[in-house]
């Protein structure tokens, strides 16, 4: 017999897109352990959204404007970003109905170049 041993660890990043918020996998929010906030960005063309994280010191120092920081609660096995007029923004960006507590999921990896979390629109996890 030849058996393959599941991880209990996943190792793809997934996140999954509710009405109001941004949910992460364990793999995919292992980034934001350490952050105090987070940007978040929409590339309409790429249909791509990027999640990035914000430290303390870069929030204190104003690097950052108050009203472009979202607060990212980290989870021991998720991590959780709420911005619902963003996520209405993106669900009529790729047409999802997002109404009656539907939700879903996309492939998400970790860009060093962009040192941000990138949610590729075009590529729905089943």
């Amino acid at each position: 017999m030849s058996f393959t041993w599941a991880s209990k660890k996943p190792k793809d990043g997934v996140a999954t897109l509710y009405e109001s918020n941004i949910t992460l996998n364990k793999s995919a929010s292992s980034h934001f352990d350490h952050a105090y906030s987070v940007l978040l960005g929409l590339d309409e063309g790429g249909k791509r959204v990027a999640v990035k994280p914000v430290s303390k010191e870069e929030y204190q120092l104003g690097t950052v404007p108050e009203e472009k920081s979202h607060k990212i609660t980290v989870k021991p096995s998720y991590a959780r970003v709420c911005n619902k007029k963003f996520l209405k923004d993106v669900a009529d960006l790729i047409k999802l109905d997002l109404s009656d507590n539907k939700s879903y999921k996309f492939r998400a990896i970790w860009s060093a170049k962009d040192h941000a979390l990138i949610i590729d629109l075009n590529e729905k996890e089943e």
